[in-house]
């Protein structure tokens, strides 16, 4: 009916406004209107229609299932033990008024993508029984002023309104990316942002003006310290709760939970997969799972077997297998970068190296896969030292067999950076313990030329120590394209001879 409406509209404005012309109207500042009312209609359907411009109840992402309870979630026993002490605050309000205990407002996640903080905040409202609302920093950034504020004071009343709705008394709260709204605020400048981030405080500073429903705002972000201070004092975020990566035992419970609906083989290991999926993050554990079992439907078996698993692993760290054809000079090239790289590994860590292959996966034209090594939370500088001799030494192997380098170092020389800056920052230079805002740049770049420049001599020497094995595995990884650790090993005989 509507659109049978617009469209007799549509029609009857142009012969209107020709008869008026007709019988002698200035029909002009009609036009005008109309054209200007026309680009109005236009700018807000490309906006989404007028319903955009205001709060509205289905703009949230409002959870349909709060049945996410902590023991589904794996690897964050550190950060569910800590949370759960923080909601027994809500959990037991009738006791901590009793020892005239202010309640928790707020709860910050914070940690690196992928580690669990969403599933988190479901777990959180389903310990607290409590009504879940969640939404992303994202959705309140628009260009109108006002328009985030006003959707900040709509957020907060629909949580109290399905509270009410579900007869719950309290409700919880999650804003993902707070920073993106959170930010620190810049004196003298009043941006749409600010008054986002003023109503979010104003909205916190008034959750417990009514004992019921009960409201927590918990918030994730991978940026702490982007944020503006007023969120993070207390009485606002009372609680930072740190979700770091899984550590070994963590990564096998995720695994375990995402393998309950999937079929595998007896002779699986997830100890093993936990072993060489070190640094991943949950997100990337499922993924390794998922993609395990996509490549067992492509071998048509009825089980998940080890090499899938292991296949899975090198596309999440790597990306997909790609089917580009490599020059044979270039393909020398990257066999030579690659076993650059595990010689050096092998010198700097025995028993470190568990393939090197140059089949093509993501951006990368080979690889070298380590075995996984002991978990580390402290670093020493003789090790960091070596991390970086390994990363040089694709490319000291590079210029000792065609006298230069390629574009391939490029994420080397990035890595060893990053190195050489933790090392700086944490005391390991000859600089010293230093506050890095008060070193000259010139002073910083020095100090990381002579020791990359020191490192790169040492890797290329481990390469010319060991030049008879890099070309005996030169000849089989180009024939082969693919060595194993074992093979690899073979070639070295008594590895107590090998360089510290």
């Amino acid at each position: 009916m509507r659109k049978w409406i617009l469209e007799i509209g549509i029609g009857f404005l142009p012969v209107f406004v020709l008869f008026l012309a007709f019988i002698g109207v200035n029909v002009f500042p009609l036009v005008a209107i109309l054209i200007l009312a026309g680009v109005m209609y236009a700018a807000i359907k490309m906006r989404g229609g007028i319903t955009a411009l205001v709060p509205q109840k289905n703009k949230r992402k409002i959870a349909t299932s709060n049945k996410l309870t902590f023991d589904q979630i794996g690897g964050q026993e550190s950060a569910k033990q800590e949370l759960r002490e923080a909601l027994d605050f809500m959990v037991r309000h009738e006791e901590i008024k009793k020892f005239g205990i202010r309640p928790i407002k707020g709860i910050l996640l914070t940690g690196p993508p992928g580690t669990g903080k969403t599933l988190l905040a479901k777990a959180a409202a389903q310990y607290t029984n409590s009504a879940f609302v969640a939404s992303s920093g994202s959705e309140f950034v628009e260009m109108y002023i006002g328009v985030g504020a006003s959707r900040i004071r709509e957020l907060f009343r629909e949580a109290k309104t399905r509270a009410t709705k579900e007869n719950k008394e309290s409700a919880v709260i999650f804003i993902d990316e707070i920073d993106v709204i959170g930010g620190k605020r810049e004196g003298g400048q009043q941006r749409e942002y600010d008054q986002t981030l003023n109503q979010l405080l104003t909205e916190m500073d008034g959750i417990y003006t009514s004992d019921s429903p009960r409201i927590l705002l918990v918030a994730a972000t991978n940026r702490k310290e982007m944020l503006d201070s007023a969120l993070l004092r207390p009485g606002r975020f009372d609680r930072h709760i740190q979700v770091d990566l899984p550590d070994k035992r963590g990564r096998r419970h995720i695994l375990e939970l995402h393998a309950v609906n999937k079929p595998l083989s007896k002779d699986v290991s997830l100890d093993k997969v936990a072993d060489e999926s070190y640094g991943f993050s949950g997100a990337q554990l499922e993924s390794v799972m998922n993609e395990a079992a996509i490549y067992a439907m492509r071998d048509e078996l009825d089980e998940i077997e080890q090499g899938h698993l292991s296949l899975a692993i090198d596309k999440v760290m790597l990306g997909e297998k790609t089917d580009r054809e490599s020059t044979e000079e270039e393909k020398r090239r990257v066999a030579i970068h690659e076993l650059g790289h595990a010689i050096a590994a092998e010198a700097v860590s025995p028993g470190s190296v568990n393939q090197v292959a140059l089949s093509p996966r993501g951006r990368a034209l080979g690889y070298v896969r380590h075995n996984p090594q002991d978990e580390k939370y402290l670093y020493t500088k003789a090790y960091l030292e070596g991390q970086i001799i390994v990363a040089l030494a694709g490319a000291a192997a590079e210029e000792i067999y065609y006298g230069g380098r390629s574009t391939g170092s490029s994420n080397d020389f990035e890595q060893a950076l990053n190195i050489v800056h933790t090392m700086m920052t944490s005391g390991l230079t000859s600089l010293g313990i230093v506050n890095m805002d008060m070193v000259t740049t010139e002073v910083l770049m020095k100090e990381n030329s002579t020791i990359l420049e020191n490192l790169a001599a040492r890797s290329k020497q481990i390469l010319l120590e060991y030049s008879e094995i890099f070309d005996h595995s030169l000849e089989i990884l180009l024939r082969e394209e693919r060595l194993s650790g074992e093979q690899f090993r073979c070639q070295f005989g008594d590895r107590s001879n090998l360089p510290a």
